[in-house]
């Protein structure tokens, strides 16, 4: 066997192993687990809180779509009963919300949810700084000036 000896001719060998994009794991995994459910468009799952109301999406949570359009959800025991009679309504939003009929049907599971995170507070508003304020007396670099005044808007007291 005869080995080329000129090193210029051999590509660079292949590394194996080398750690990927944490993102492009969690979204592969994330789009099976949906998948597997039956959401091959997860916006029903993601954006339930605007889908069925405020009110609906505390006590109940999609769990699976199967093909013949019969949406599962997961609802606590005591409220099962009272989103029975909501099914039409709730199945005209779903429907509208995606555009298309895919629910015709709701099955209702009994079981605890487990407590979903509120979404984070939003920031408040900035307040202009006072004509007091030493930023406004400011001599220096302009871009260092700006970054004092943004700063000056953002704190409290």
């Amino acid at each position: 066997m005869a080995q080329p000896t000129d090193d210029k001719q051999l590509p660079p060998p292949q590394r194996r192993g080398r750690a990927g994009e944490v993102g492009g794991d969690a979204t592969l995994a994330a789009r099976t687990a949906f998948t597997r459910a039956g959401f091959a468009d997860p916006t029903l799952v993601l954006r339930w809180r605007e889908i069925a109301g405020e009110h609906t999406a505390r006590l109940a949570r999609p769990v699976k779509l199967s093909d013949s359009g019969v949406l599962t959800l997961k609802a606590e025991p005591a409220a099962a009963l009272f989103l029975q009679h909501e099914t039409r309504a709730l199945c005209a939003r779903i429907n509208s919300y995606l555009g298309r009929d895919a629910v015709t049907r709701l099955r209702f599971v009994q079981g605890p949810l487990a407590p979903v995170p509120e979404p984070p507070p939003t920031p408040p508003r900035p307040i202009e700084p006072s004509s007091a304020d030493p930023v406004r007396r400011w001599k220096g670099p302009e871009k260092l000036g700006e970054a004092l005044l943004n700063l000056a808007r953002r704190r409290r007291g």
